[in-house]
């Protein structure tokens, strides 16, 4: 379960924002919001199983994701897939000539198995900075291991001594550990791996693929076939078709490479997606069916929307995290509603998984679907920095109407338009 996660420049306050999945001790009206959209860890944890964040353009909302995915990846690859020389590929806030040459801050808090952990790290282009691991065995936070450069203190408990001396200076301790089998690091980068999934609206032909997979290797394929039917997309069945084909047969537009490995193998296999509509005589009758290829004749709404049914079924059956940017995009706000209830219901997220999305639908603003912790906003202030902040930090009622006060500015965040009406010199 994802509790927190902050990135910023160097533990600077002014710099650094953190989102949390921490229900807030609020005192709900709605009993049913509370009974759904929040899950219980102990007496002192309670989490929430969805959350948006709002944003005008530009204001940070797919930075945070774009972090979050820098952090997953350098935590399972900098061991592995860099070498001595490379960079880091960290951005600094380049609006601050305080900050321009500090580190990059990134930490997360999460929970695995019951147990709570903390671990960050801080990283320029050049090194790793520092970085942390801690976590709660009982009740007290416990160090399993800080690091300032290259000198790296290690607890027993972590197993992990000697391996110091084998950890770059661009790669992290983490990273490397997990390398030599130390069990708690390769529990995080597994967890980090398979239960956390950052998607993009706008670029889904990875979890596409995905989708595809899963409905040929009939894993959860019962369950995505119903979830694509229950919402609505106009098609009767979905079949996933694999054809082989030579390279003479493979169009000219397709790089060399492909075509090259195809001659050197004879042939491969392709996929396509191919969906069933019912067709009517001229008086409304059903007389037969049509197929439609999925990627030529579908909607592009359609066609994101098949991608995420594959990563959301998968996410919900095993109470994993999604995160998804650009949500909105190209999708139906009511698609994007039914989507969030699956997650804010007991009966479709009994295991408790959690959806972070970033939007524009103003839509979903609504004081009968979410709870005042679970709606978050990005703003950037007079110096080009990113403000972070919960709708909870507001002494507001909680049957206030979010949508329309966020529209009029109440809740900032929005953007502030000038004044268009001599943009064209109708005289010209």
């Amino acid at each position: 379960m994802l509790i927190e996660f902050s990135v910023g420049n160097y533990r600077s306050f002014k710099e650094q924002v953190t989102f949390s999945m921490v229900a807030a001790n609020l005192v709900a009206k709605d009993k049913k919001l509370d009974e759904k959209n929040v899950f219980e860890i102990d007496d002192d944890l309670k989490l929430l199983k969805s959350a948006a964040i709002y944003g005008a353009n530009a204001s940070g909302k797919s930075n945070l994701a774009t972090a979050l995915g820098f952090m997953r990846w350098f935590m399972i690859n900098s061991s592995k897939e860099t070498q001595s020389t490379e960079k880091i590929g960290v951005e600094q806030f380049k609006l601050s000539t305080e900050t321009e040459e500090k580190p990059s801050f990134f930490e997360i808090v999460f929970l695995i198995n019951g147990k709570r952990y903390r671990y960050g790290f801080e990283a320029t282009i050049e090194k790793v900075i520092s970085e942390w691991l801690f976590f709660v065995p009982k009740l007290k936070e416990t160090k399993l291991f800080e690091r300032k450069l290259n000198k790296i203190s290690v607890s027993k408990r972590l197993k992990a001594d000697g391996i110091q001396q084998k950890t770059r200076h661009n790669a992290l301790f983490l990273s490397v550990s997990a390398q030599f089998n130390v069990e708690i690091a390769e529990i995080i980068l597994d967890w980090l791996t398979n239960r956390v999934k950052i998607a993009s609206g706008l670029d889904d032909s990875g979890y596409q693929r995905y989708t595809v997979s899963c409905l040929t290797n009939n894993k959860n394929k019962d369950e995505i076939f119903q979830l694509l039917k229950k919402l609505d997309l106009g098609f009767s069945d979905v079949k996933v078709k694999e054809s082989e084909i030579t390279a003479d047969l493979w169009p000219k537009e397709f790089p060399d490479e492909i075509k090259n490995y195809i001659i050197k193998n004879g042939m491969a296999k392709v996929t396509s997606v191919q969906t069933t509509h019912q067709k009517f005589d001229g008086e409304g009758n059903p007389v037969s069916t049509e197929i439609f290829d999925l990627n030529n004749q579908e909607s592009e709404g359609t066609q994101k929307v098949f991608a995420l049914a594959g990563p959301l079924v998968d996410t919900l059956k095993n109470g994993k995290v999604l995160i998804i940017d650009e949500f909105d995009a190209r999708i139906h706000p009511l698609i994007s509603r039914a989507i969030v209830e699956l997650f804010n219901s007991n009966e479709t997220n009994p295991n408790n998984a959690q959806l972070i999305f970033m939007t524009h639908d103003t839509n979903l603003l609504n004081n009968k679907l979410f709870r005042r912790d679970q709606i978050w906003f990005t703003e950037k202030n007079r110096y080009g920095a990113t403000d972070l902040y919960s709708l909870a930090e507001y002494k507001i009622p909680d049957d206030a109407p979010f949508e329309s006060d966020y529209i009029q500015g109440r809740y900032g965040a929005i953007p502030y338009i000038g004044n268009l009406n001599h943009l064209i010199d109708s005289h010209a």
